[in-house]
């Protein structure tokens, strides 16, 4: 049996008008004899104003509650683009996370799939059925709601893909593939037709909205046939495919911009064997990604510390730090937020020397110091400050003559 899945983000169910075209594609799929599942993410702006809700009343809503509030706006999603595909004479049926049996851990906001139980999903398919499932949401083992976290949806549907063993996977978004950068950003970007796994989840990690990097990792490991289009038009999309011997002659396949980062700086850290352990273990307690890293050689005993984090877990990771001084009087806390990532990426890099001299020399050129770096063997990041962002990005693609 063939199977295809297909996810449809926020702005493609964004309006009736558009969750009406939404059903025509899925019913041509349909005559063409594939066995569907369409993951649906809340319509455009739903979970921004559910959320504010909740912030109405407190900044720290109850985790447990923040997540039932949150998958609401996939269960209109769902149920809507079922009444559209029955009111047409299709069979189709909707299902929330819990329906299905997306079994998550207790991880609100940031829940990760355990398992899933694709029986009723396979009963319904061998029905004839066109398949609808909630993104983002899932159901713990005691019974409650979970959330995947932002983006989410696009895990939903790799992970429902990889249960499956889909012949393919469909990301429909707003944008008709991944580019060489941020087309709002960088205006001479150009459509990358096929991109390694490892591309993009580096990607994915350094800002680009495209794919969530959860997706990308569960779409990496199950090696999920996977394709970004556009759900406006019938374009040829981008597809993820494993790495081939061409690709390497392309040294840098894009340019990632991150304007989403905040960074601290701990001074005067005592120099002890488990000190990384006292600062990053509460953070990892907490959930909190940390991103780059940089210790300073010890001075007198002590050592400086400076790391980034994505700028939703600023207040989180503040208060954290801030506990610290309570145990290590002669500790200072400093922090930044008006900071961006740049970053190069492509798997030409490996075979290639050189690399990091010429993007330091571009960012040099044009006068914008660079206060962190990290690597790896496929990417290179920059932290500088964020009103340089645009200008980093726009001379790194010309450099690199990614246009």
């Amino acid at each position: 049996m063939k199977i295809l899945v297909q996810k449809y983000g926020g702005t493609s169910v964004g309006s009736i008008e558009r969750i009406e075209n939404i059903a025509k594609r899925i019913i041509r799929h349909k005559k063409k004899g594939d066995n569907l599942v369409v993951v649906v993410s809340a319509m455009s702006g739903e979970t921004n104003r559910l959320i504010a809700l909740a912030h109405e009343i407190t900044d720290c809503p109850d985790p447990l509650h923040y997540d039932m509030l949150f998958s609401a706006g996939e269960q209109v999603s769902v149920a809507l683009l079922a009444i559209a595909l029955l009111k047409k004479g299709i069979k189709a049926r909707a299902f929330l996370g819990y329906q299905v049996h997306i079994i998550t851990d207790k991880t609100y906001k940031k829940a990760r799939i355990k398992l899933i139980e694709k029986e009723k999903i396979t009963k319904e398919l061998h029905q004839g059925t066109i398949v609808i499932v909630a993104g983002c949401q899932g159901v713990d083992e005691d019974g409650n709601i979970t959330t995947l976290g932002r983006g989410g949806s696009d895990t939903t549907a790799i992970a429902l893909a990889a249960a499956l063993k889909a012949d393919a996977c469909e990301i429909y978004t707003d944008v008709d593939g991944v580019y060489t950068a941020d087309p709002r950003i960088v205006p001479a970007a150009k459509k990358i037709h096929k991109l390694t796994f490892d591309e993009m989840l580096e990607m994915a990690s350094l800002g680009a909205k495209v794919l969530q990097i959860r997706s990308c990792e569960l779409a990496k490991k199950y090696r999920v046939p996977l394709s970004v289009r556009s759900s406006f038009n019938n374009v040829t999309g981008t597809f993820l495919v494993d790495e081939v011997k061409k690709m390497e002659e392309r040294v840098i396949s894009a340019v990632c911009v991150d304007k989403d980062q905040a960074r601290f700086t701990l001074s005067g850290l005592p120099f002890e064997p488990d000190m990384m352990e006292k600062v990053f273990g509460p953070l990892t307690e907490r959930t909190i990604v940390i991103d780059m890293i940089v210790q300073n050689p010890p001075v007198n005993n002590t050592i400086n510390l400076s790391f980034t984090v994505s700028q939703a877990d600023y207040k989180e990771t503040k208060k954290v730090l801030e506990s610290l001084k309570t145990y290590y009087k002669t500790i200072h806390i400093s922090d930044e937020q008006k900071i961006a990532k740049v970053s190069i990426v492509g798997v030409g890099m490996v075979s290639q020397s050189g690399v990091a001299y010429t993007m330091f020399h571009i960012l040099g050129t044009h006068d914008i110091p660079i206060k962190m770096i990290s690597t790896s063997e496929i990417k290179i990041s920059c932290i500088i400050d964020r009103a340089q962002a645009e200008v980093a990005a726009n001379a790194l693609h010309a450099g690199f003559q990614l246009g």
